[in-house]
């Protein structure tokens, strides 16, 4: 050690030839320091303003002179006025005293360094997420439309963000009970984030927990509980929607704020008919769509001017007729009612414009109000897969199946787990040719919803144009099981067991009312057997019935009546332009 004569500074650089505050000439002096070496005692008269300069880059030259030499990196500091020596005690006191707060601004300083990583790795915005079913642990089944419905209101108010891609309804609900890994659920969805939320209900009361989990490392980003009494759920999920925003970092517009605040109802209990009425449409049976239609109803009386609600009416009613038996001409008008009605109290929606177009062509046989219709919907969410899917189902009518392509991959991208949409995509492949590739991808969508009688019905098809009439059959038997229409799968299989394709072609066409064909289809069945006028007499009540029509220009099975002069005037009616 090294002290200077004139203000009895103690420097601990052997190096250092000259004091740093009065450039003194130093001497070596052990005496005055012991084994605590560098603590100063802090805040007593003239020690007060000394300050440890040990942890600060220095650099001295070992050829220095007192003419020439750097004193010190600091300003030059007043001479104390006083100088005394410290005591041991005082020492040890001190150095206690100085290790406390370096040890504090070590780690305050690791801690802002940690903090700044972690809000750098944390700062980028989420661009992706699933939000999975949210698991119903009231230990009631009759809970099981809330669970449900709260995932599906959540899905649709952040699919409204611009920026976020969000896997659609079909695509989570895929993995419902499957106990799968968020990391799992990530690399299969390609997204960057899964939300997993708990619902319990007991009597008044409502708990749901949530959980943000990074599905690259399966670190949870964010969790929350939520405890609230049931007649505050409609509050509950418009916050639940602003805060899981908020943990993914999207930046919002004004706008896009407004819409993921927008709540459609204040009534709590319209609200939750409203979840009930969903859980039952989106089962897409004719049973189902009534009683949707019930919950829907009561909705609506409670509060007249609850769009969403009005929207799923609509829907409901056209399912019976899409997805059942029931007359079009009972069931359109009613949708085409509450379409408007809901598209009337809430231009910002999607789905109803998104059923207004479609009734365009089967009621009205539009296509230009079909495409005006879908426009709008895709205005409203550009995210919307139902939107981009029958978007994709006009462009392949029309046989622009380069556009249709563009709509269903989009539709696939956003939710790749979807029936409707591989089912889409397998349609597409067919009437695009090819048939091999379509084959394969009609079967993904059975495994996806392998009780969906829709699949099953154009996999009939597909085998049919084959040539492959046995497995073809017994498709188009199992469909027809499916829509609780048994006894007319047993006359398809048995008039096939009797007299093979023959035998099917003679009985369907004998009298198809048992069999429960549309006149669409027994159109084709005509025009195979050559019976070109009761084919076209068929293709008339089709259209007078607005039945689905569409495929009429493309369809191979209508191929022997495309040279009869009364084809072209039939395309024109359906709506096809020139």
């Amino acid at each position: 050690m090294k002290r200077c004569p004139k203000c009895n500074r103690v420097e601990s650089d052997e190096a250092l030839k000259f004091c740093r505050v009065d450039g003194a000439t130093l001497f070596a002096d052990s005496s005055s320091i012991d084994g605590e070496a560098g603590t100063v005692q802090l805040g007593s008269g003239h020690v007060s303003n000394e300050i440890e300069t040990s942890i600060l880059p220095h650099r001295t030259d070992a050829n220095i002179n007192r003419a020439t030499a750097s004193t010190t990196v600091l300003p030059a500091q007043p001479a104390p006025s006083t100088t005394r020596e410290l005591s041991k005690p005082k020492r040890r006191r001190t150095a206690i005293v100085v290790g406390v707060i370096v040890t504090s601004v070590v780690a305050a300083l690791s801690a802002a360094l940690v903090d700044s990583y972690l809000s750098k790795r944390s700062g980028k915005s989420i661009q992706s997420i699933a939000v999975m079913p949210f698991v119903n642990e009231s230990g009631n089944a009759d809970f099981e439309y809330l669970s449900d419905g709260m995932t599906e209101t959540l899905i649709n108010s952040l699919s409204q963000l611009p920026n976020l891609s969000v896997k659609a309804r079909s695509t989570v609900f895929h993995y419902k009970g499957k106990g799968a890994t968020s990391q799992q659920v990530g690399s299969e969805l390609s997204v960057q984030a899964v939300l997993n939320g708990r619902v319990t209900q007991h009597a008044d009361q409502l708990t749901l927990s949530l959980e943000l989990v990074d599905t690259r490392t399966g670190d949870q980003i964010w969790g929350e509980q939520y405890n609230r009494k049931t007649t505050d759920l409609v509050v509950l999920q418009n916050q639940i929607a602003r805060d899981v925003a908020s943990r993914l970092r999207t930046k919002l517009s004004n706008a896009n704020a407004e819409k993921l605040a927008k709540t459609y109802t204040e009534n709590t209990e319209a609200y939750n008919l409203y979840l009930q009425g969903r859980f039952f449409a989106n089962k897409r049976t004719p049973k189902d769509s009534r009683k949707a239609i019930d919950c829907f109803q009561q909705a609506v009386r409670l509060d007249p001017n609850y769009a969403v609600a009005y929207t799923g009416l609509a829907i409901s009613y056209a399912y019976l007729t899409i997805y059942g038996n029931e007359p079009a001409s009972e069931t359109f008008p009613r949708a085409h009612e509450f379409a408007l009605r809901a598209s009337q109290l809430d231009s910002s929606l999607a789905e109803p414009h998104i059923l207004l177009g479609l009734l365009k062509f089967l009621q009205e046989h539009d296509f230009a109000g079909w495409e005006h219709e879908s426009q709008l919907a895709l205005m409203a969410n550009s995210n919307s897969s139902e939107a981009h899917r029958l978007n994709g189902l006009r462009f392949i009518y029309l046989g622009r199946f380069d556009e249709a392509l563009v709509e269903i991959q989009r539709t696939l991208e956003i939710e790749p787990l979807s029936a409707t949409g591989n089912i889409n995509y397998s349609i597409y492949l067919f009437y695009a040719g090819r048939i091999e590739d379509c084959e394969a991808q009609m079967k993904r969508a059975i495994e996806l919803a392998p009780d969906f009688w829709f699949s099953h019905y154009y996999l009939f098809n597909i085998y049919r144009f084959r040539g492959n009439y046995a497995p073809a059959i017994e498709e188009l038997a199992k469909s027809k099981d499916l829509r609780d229409e048994t006894e007319a799968g047993k006359l398809i299989r048995a008039s096939f067991a009797k007299g093979g394709w023959p035998g099917f072609l003679q009985a369907v066409t004998a009298g198809h009312a048992p069999m429960k064909m549309s006149a669409y289809n027994m159109a084709g069945y005509y025009a195979e057997l050559g019976d070109k006028d009761r084919a076209f007499a068929a293709l008339n009540e089709a259209v007078e019935a607005d039945q689905l029509v569409g495929f009429l220009k493309i369809d191979p099975f209508m191929g022997p009546l495309r040279d009869d002069p009364r084809f072209q005037p039939l395309l024109k009616r359906v709506g096809f332009p020139p």
